[in-house]
């Protein structure tokens, strides 16, 4: 007999109005929630304890910030990675990012269980194939994969076994095996297939339990996998675009999700208001801690 799927409600926790909201990454040591309006320039912050909030109005387009073990942030742009203290504003650019491409930016990333980022490109009106996969690995940048449009949903097993991404318009969200150092292994393997569900798989990440959570941008809700792929769990949002989840909070137990205005025309805006903002579900599973990124 199927078990039934485990629902939770999410609730509006920041009005942020992001055209592109992106990227949520939680920083322990601050106690903060970072997340990117990818379109408009912009980096948001929430004090989960105080529940003060802030913005950075950057230079240019940027998809993620990720903390660093000297602290403060990596932001990965659409042609630049740059160090970002956000107390003092400074900004200082580390390496380029397809710097040579105009018709490309940065997309979906994350630390794997090695302290390396793994990032992405797309094209900056989706082309087909435009897009590449990368890691940042003690300072090198290698790439990994070409051919991709929109590359999505990375995130690793507790042990680092496995990293996973999604090409978004394929709706497939694919498992990739990891060596000791946390390279990949041969091809990634099928492992998910979205193609005939309402929604395309975005943004993702994994819980202490090896459950994957994935944002369905289209349907209004992020769907936590088990290890077989199999939906087990829905979080239910008030808003058609949710983009990426991230647990947060000083137990990790609270799922927070960005989400998206982009395309949406002003009837379905009408009945969205408040599409854009940042979101959380109060679900009651722990997410795993996850590094900061070394440089070196």
């Amino acid at each position: 007999m199927k078990a039934p799927v485990q629902t939770w409600k999410a609730e509006l926790v920041v009005d942020s109005r992001c055209e592109l909201g992106e990227g949520p990454q939680w920083q322990a040591a601050e106690g903060r929630l970072y997340w990117c309006d990818i379109l408009d320039r912009r980096l948001h912050w929430l004090e989960v304890a105080s529940g003060a909030t802030g913005t950075h109005q950057l230079d240019h387009r940027v998809s993620l910030a990720a903390p660093l073990v000297e602290g403060g942030l990596l932001l990965v742009g659409e042609d630049r990675l740059s160090r970002f203290d956000p107390h003092s504003g400074t900004i200082e650019t580390y390496c380029g990012f397809e710097a040579d491409n105009p018709l490309t930016r940065s997309n979906d990333g994350r630390v794997d269980r090695h302290g390396s980022l793994w990032l992405s490109s797309m094209g900056k009106a989706a082309a087909p194939g435009a897009g590449s996969l990368y890691r940042l690995h003690r300072g090198e940048l290698v790439k990994l994969r070409t051919g991709l449009t929109i590359p999505n949903a990375l995130c690793f097993s507790p042990g680092g076994e496995f990293a996973w991404f999604a090409d978004t318009p394929t709706g497939m969200v694919r498992r990739w095996r990891l060596d000791a150092e946390g390279w990949p292994v041969g091809e990634p393997e099928p492992w998910a297939d979205f193609s005939a569900h309402d929604g395309n798989p975005d943004g993702a990440v994994v819980d202490a339990e090896g459950c994957l959570w994935l944002a369905l941008w289209g349907a209004g809700k992020v769907v936590r996998l088990d290890h077989d792929g199999r939906v087990v769990g829905e979080v239910c949002l008030p808003v058609s675009q949710p983009s990426c989840p991230a647990f947060g909070g000083d137990d990790l137990d609270r799922l927070y999700i960005t989400t998206a205005r982009e395309g949406l025309l002003a009837d379905r805006l009408a009945h969205q208001p408040r599409a854009g903002g940042l979101f959380v579900a109060e679900v009651g599973i722990r997410g795993l801690a996850e590094p900061a990124l070394r440089l070196i």
